[in-house]
């Protein structure tokens, strides 16, 4: 190994589902669509947020940050995944894989504390409506978008390239893609350091985050049970119901994939499988499938040409 060590191996092999060949071709068909559909539906909410005055409020435009991260995470991740799938060649290049582990720890980091500012965002909505505007006027928004995009940046740079120092064999095999704490484990000599760096930046994201959440909805849950009437506690509720699923569907496998045992590999790979294709596909539609605003936008800039080709 001591002739072998390098700060990184050129290539890696990437498993994926290749211990299931039958399975590639029909995953593949599925992930090619699921990336189209992912492209062209957070696009379609980064589109209406930007230039749609009707739908330029905090919710939009924290919505629009959450899109811009799943087509960030979708194209650091799946045209990767589309090749491997697609033909016998299962490696990815030394710079391929760092960016992936940039991207990924990055975009994670910086949804973490996106959701929990989105949470914050109800919580006003609805525990303090006639200071709702005042509190979150527009440069607060672009405040609290830009803490979060630059503490997920400063994380991702530190343990990524803290990481990127340690020392690795010249060959190496990933299950699904590259990611900070698997490069960690692959790594040779004392990790200590990387491991409680890791530790501490998993403390600020991945448990305050879900903290933060969870005290928003429960001063949510306690205001809206002291609403008079079953209406405005059901209208409060589903203002809130899509933000909920969202959270529990970027926690929940996320708390899966790294919380399983090293032995339990096939079922990581479809944690992350979900996490990085169905996720971010399924995002713009949990929170436009009930929104009037967004269909009576939508219904306003495609009938003009409907009318036209009438």
């Amino acid at each position: 190994m001591e002739g072998e060590n390098m700060s990184f191996p050129r290539t890696i092999v990437l498993l994926g589902f290749s211990d299931y060949p039958w399975l590639e071709m029909p995953l593949f068909g599925v992930v090619l669509v699921s990336y189209i559909l992912t492209l062209i539906g957070n696009s379609s909410i980064i589109f209406l947020s930007t230039v749609e005055p009707r739908v330029q409020i905090p919710m939009y435009f924290f919505l629009g940050n959450l899109s811009v991260l799943d087509v960030c995470v979708t194209c650091a991740i799946v045209p990767q995944l589309l090749v491997n799938l697609w033909g016998p060649e299962k490696t990815i290049l030394s710079w391929g894989c760092i960016t992936q582990a940039y991207i990924f720890h990055w975009t994670g980091c910086t949804e973490c504390a996106l959701l929990a500012v989105m949470a914050f965002d109800r919580y006003v909505a609805i525990c303090q409506p006639l200071w709702y505007t005042l509190i979150m006027r527009p440069w607060v928004c672009v405040q609290l978008a830009t803490a979060a995009w630059s503490s997920g940046l400063a994380n991702s740079i530190l343990q990524t390239t803290l990481t990127l120092q340690l020392h690795h064999c010249s060959h190496h095999t990933l299950d699904h893609f590259c990611e900070v704490p698997v490069l960690i484990k692959l790594a040779y000599g004392d990790t200590t350091a990387n491991e409680l760096s890791l530790a501490i930046g998993a403390i600020s994201f991945a448990l305050m985050s879900p903290l933060l959440v969870l005290i928003s909805y429960t001063l949510i849950v306690k205001a809206v049970l002291k609403l008079p009437s079953a209406d405005k506690r059901y209208k409060a509720l589903i203002t809130c119901s899509s933000h909920l699923v969202v959270v529990i569907m970027y926690f929940g496998p996320a708390i899966c994939m790294y919380i399983q045992p090293p032995e339990n590999s096939t079922q990581a790979k479809f944690m992350s499988f979900f996490y990085c294709v169905v996720t971010p596909l399924l995002n713009p539609l949990i929170y436009t499938r009930r929104n009037k605003d967004v269909k009576r936008v939508w219904k306003r800039i495609l009938q003009p040409q409907s009318e036209v080709k009438s």
